[in-house]
């Protein structure tokens, strides 16, 4: 078995939850099979002294599929 990860950032508004979210399920509209996600960095944007927006970085992962093209 292989599996393959790719790291994405989600970007929200609302909170931390919802970026990762939101990076899970753009991935998932082009990649099948989406097992694993691991945040592997916050941080937020600040405008005025308030946060607007929470960044994160995950890393997801999914198994390669076994067939060959041929």
């Amino acid at each position: 078995m292989v599996e393959k990860t790719i790291e994405l950032t989600g970007i929200s508004s609302n909170s931390i939850e919802d970026a990762v979210s939101l990076a899970v399920s753009r991935a998932g509209v082009t990649i099948s099979g989406i097992h694993t996600a691991e945040v592997t960095n916050v941080s937020a944007v600040v405008e005025n002294n308030k946060v607007t927006r929470w960044k994160v970085r995950v890393k997801l992962s999914f198994l390669v599929k076994d067939e060959l093209h041929e």
